[in-house]
């Protein structure tokens, strides 16, 4: 059996409890080196086999999973953050699907989550924003034309943009002439959740001077929107006395 776990954002202790008893059970682990934090393999056993995948191509990894099943030992198949946000996990899985190899997810917290908790972000203010994207600029893996950083900047919504640090010039450029104003909040958030995290709040325009000041140039998020500065928001309606829930009704004003 095979199981895809969410290492979490980077500190150790936010990989989830489920995650955490898989990794201590498990009998072979595959983990992303390049990116998820090493005290996480802490968790597992000393006879525990551990392959930093980091160092193998697609073939290898799915070799190491033929040979676990083939002796029945369960393996881990540790991802950074979440495994559903840029893992890489469905061409494993398709693969474990036509070899009859059975698998499981389990969640993490993915990078954003761990970067907005840092900032005490909320990314659904009321007026401001009840949008989150997701998303990456084009670099070596292609994004498909609908999805420019142009067109999802239109919406002037909270945005997440993974992957991207190496272009910040242009990411900036591209916000821009998508519709957001150049003095618009924006954060870069290094190594979120991990020990030598750093956390930057400037504009959309002083995205580039910003990282090279603090020396940023990969592993960064960049989070764009008005909620970074949470100003001028409406409080949620959910709370106000003249609001009735399935669990309260609205008070009456005295």
């Amino acid at each position: 059996m095979v199981y895809f776990v969410g290492a979490g954002s980077g500190a150790a202790d936010l990989i989830t409890v489920r995650g955490m008893h898989l990794l201590e059970q498990a009998d072979v682990i595959i983990y992303a080196g390049s990116l998820v934090n090493p005290e996480l393999l802490s968790y597992a056993k000393a006879e525990c086999k551990i392959y930093n995948s980091a160092k193998l191509t697609l073939d290898e990894v799915l070799t190491i999973m033929k040979r676990s099943e083939a002796e029945k030992k369960m393996l881990v198949r540790l991802h950074t953050g979440d495994p559903s946000i840029y893992g890489a996990v469905r061409e494993q899985m398709d693969e474990l699907d036509r070899l009859g190899i059975g698998y499981e997810s389990c969640p993490g917290v993915s990078a954003c989550f761990g970067a907005a908790a840092s900032l005490n972000l909320e990314y659904t203010l009321p007026d401001i924003s009840q949008t989150l994207i997701i998303t990456r600029m084009e670099g070596k893996t292609k994004v498909p034309a609908k999805e420019s950083i142009e067109s999802l900047a239109a919406h002037k919504t909270s945005m997440a943009i993974y992957l991207s640090t190496g272009m910040l010039d242009e990411l900036s450029k591209r916000l821009i002439a998508g519709g957001y104003k150049k003095d618009t909040p924006a954060a870069l958030v290094y190594k979120a959740t991990w020990p030598e995290e750093i956390a930057v709040t400037c504009t959309i325009e002083t995205l580039p001077e910003s990282a090279k000041e603090h020396g940023i140039r990969k592993t960064a998020l960049v989070l764009v929107g008005d909620v970074i500065t949470h100003q001028n928001y409406q409080k949620s309606r959910l709370y106000a006395p003249d609001f009735s829930t399935e669990f309260r009704q609205a008070k009456e004003e005295s």
